[in-house]
């Protein structure tokens, strides 16, 4: 251990760095041979981008363990889609042998729903690393505590969307077409941004219950954070570079 190391800042950066090895494998092994190259390349773009910001800012803002869980099961089933294409997932050929039936004929779809999954899983599992970021800065009235990560995810999924349809315009063809990923479905951005609001409310709510929202008490002090995700030591206030477990 380096001089001046302190053993619970090891401890608590031991569970992240974790994660961000088995995503590193996950990545590297779904990287192999992917069904479709070019939109690999291009459904990466996400996590080329958010995977080294939330490494560069990890002392600015030390998300909860709860918060990189599921950061780290949206990537690795983001990582599934872009392998296969998201409109080739082959969830039901994996229900059919497995169980001998069709999930996607037990439920009464005509079209494959993975990227419909993710969408919805994107407003449920971004969330709570939504609010931890409001929180980072303040407390908020409630109903500002629940609309701001709500709002945040809602506002991503319409970037999202916007940037599919640029990246169809500018590519066309086949390579826009698997991107893109609609299947036919003219109403495909409208259902996909619905299902991200639907995860992020669900989310919320449960956050809410379980007393992790940033919400600002009448007549309380200064601002406190949450107390840690595992349950034990108290509440502090907020500082810059604050790292709780």
């Amino acid at each position: 251990m380096a001089a001046g190391a302190q053993p619970g800042a090891m401890t608590s950066w031991r569970y992240p760095a974790l994660l961000l090895a088995a995503f590193a494998a996950v990545f590297l092994g779904l990287g192999i041979a992917p069904h479709y190259r070019q939109d690999w390349l291009l459904e990466n773009l996400l996590v080329v981008v958010a995977v080294p910001v939330l490494v560069a800012t990890r002392h600015r803002l030390r998300f909860s363990n709860l918060a990189y869980t599921c950061l780290f099961v949206f990537f690795s089933l983001h990582e599934i889609g872009a392998h296969y294409t998201y409109s080739l997932v082959p969830y039901d050929a994996l229900s059919v042998a497995l169980s001998g039936h069709s999930l996607d004929a037990a439920l009464g779809f005509e079209r494959n729903q993975y990227d419909r999954l993710i969408h919805l899983l994107y407003g449920l599992l971004v969330t709570p690393a939504a609010a931890e970021l409001f929180g980072h800065h303040g407390r908020y009235p409630r109903v500002w505590a629940v609309l701001f990560p709500m709002l945040f995810v809602s506002s991503h999924s319409v970037i999202y969307e916007l940037v599919e349809w640029g990246a169809a315009l500018l590519f066309g063809g086949e390579l826009g077409q698997a991107y893109l990923g609609t299947q036919g479905d003219v109403w495909d951005a409208q259902k996909d941004m619905a299902l991200a609001l639907l995860g992020a409310a669900v989310s919320v709510t449960a956050l809410g219950l379980a007393g992790r929202l940033p919400v600002k008490r009448a007549g309380s002090g200064p601002a406190v954070s949450p107390a840690p995700p595992g349950g034990s030591g108290p509440a502090v206030p907020p500082r810059r570079g604050h790292s709780g477990a």
